[in-house]
């Protein structure tokens, strides 16, 4: 292909709060840390961040999972650790961020050695509600550099399913400028292996294809869904010289353009990609710096605003799609989103 992949989802491991967390977690990020040749005392800090994550979960959450994968960027590889949960928040975040924090009898190494011992980390905290943590490991030890767009996103499958079928995607789109970003969000028709399998057609099309317009990448990923049992996609085309976005999608994504107080919605059209769609429309609105593309499968409530997540949107895409899905998966389905921000990092 002539554009260069950014990121795109790959298998998210969930690990659900109980008191085998730590260990399961401590398991299943060595495995993802030597699996990308690691050294060993990355892997030791890795295994320790994820620790402390997950004793933080049980000793101070309502409810909660720990979230492990590896996450790839520009040839670059990474392990990927999120900590999802249901409140009550924290209370005093700047001493939380201070090394050696701690009010429940956990390590005790805080927030803040955590965010030491990352390359990357985040944390977003709403009171009563719920806190999304952060904490990245590149392969060797050094994140890359940010673009004028940063992208992030995160699935989760429905109760009693491994596979998911939802997927995300991103990629370069150079002949509309070096930092323009194609996003595609998709939503396999039902659940389980035959829904995963028609996203993962979705995103190899999205993924293989020269083509750079929103319509004719989605006119493409339909003829490949064709023998799937289809899916809901739509595909964004971020230009920032323009500062502008232009979207087109064919069944129920919904698409937002957010700010820190407002948000304008870019509409999909009826159908099915893959089975039956009709004419595409593209739909445009401002992307200004700032702004973020927010894109989501029906397995998250479109009703969430902006004002609901202070302080969001300045924080890393991973930590803005994790604490959306959080807050705004309410609904028995898979769940699926990406978030590009423009001029957050």
């Amino acid at each position: 292909m002539n554009d260069s992949l950014v990121v795109e989802a790959g298998d998210v491991h969930w690990l659900r709060a109980d008191v085998a967390l730590a260990a399961a977690a401590r398991r299943q990020a060595a495995q993802l840390a030597r699996r990308l040749c690691f050294p060993e005392d990355r892997v030791a800090r890795l295994e320790l961040c994820v620790t402390e994550m997950a004793t933080n979960l049980l000793k101070h959450a309502h409810d909660g999972s720990l979230a492990l994968r590896v996450v790839r960027a520009a040839g670059r590889a990474a392990v990927e650790c999120l900590s999802l949960d249901s409140g009550p928040g924290i209370h005093d975040l700047d001493r939380a961020l201070l090394d050696g924090s701690s009010t429940a009898g956990s390590l005790g190494i805080g927030m803040g050695a955590i965010g030491r011992l990352a390359d990357v980390h985040g944390v977003h905290s709403l009171h009563g509600r719920g806190t999304v943590v952060l904490a990245r490991f590149w392969d060797d030890g050094r994140a890359p550099a940010p673009g004028a767009v940063a992208a992030g996103g995160l699935t989760r499958p429905i109760s009693g399913e491994q596979m998911c079928g939802d997927t995300w995607a991103v990629r370069t789109a150079g002949d509309h400028g070096p930092d323009a970003r194609l996003v595609m969000m998709c939503d396999g028709l039902g659940h389980g292996p035959l829904a995963a399998r028609a996203a993962e057609h979705a995103a190899a099309a999205f993924r293989d294809s020269t083509r750079t317009g929103p319509v004719d990448l989605l006119q493409q990923v339909h003829q490949q869904l064709r023998g799937t049992r289809g899916a809901a996609v739509a595909v964004a085309l971020i230009d920032v010289a323009a500062r502008r976005v232009r979207l087109t999608g064919s069944g129920n994504v919904t698409a937002v353009v957010a700010t820190a107080d407002t948000r304008q919605g870019l509409p999909s059209m009826p159908g099915i990609v893959g089975v039956q769609m009709g004419r595409p429309r593209v739909f445009e609105a401002a992307f200004p710096p700032g702004a973020c593309l927010v894109m989501h499968t029906d397995g998250l409530s479109d009703r969430w605003r902006p004002a609901d997540f202070p302080g969001l949107f300045a924080q890393d895409p991973v930590v803005t799609a994790a604490q959306i899905l959080n807050q705004a998966a309410v609904r028995r389905d898979d769940a699926g989103v990406v978030v590009a921000a423009h001029g957050q990092r």
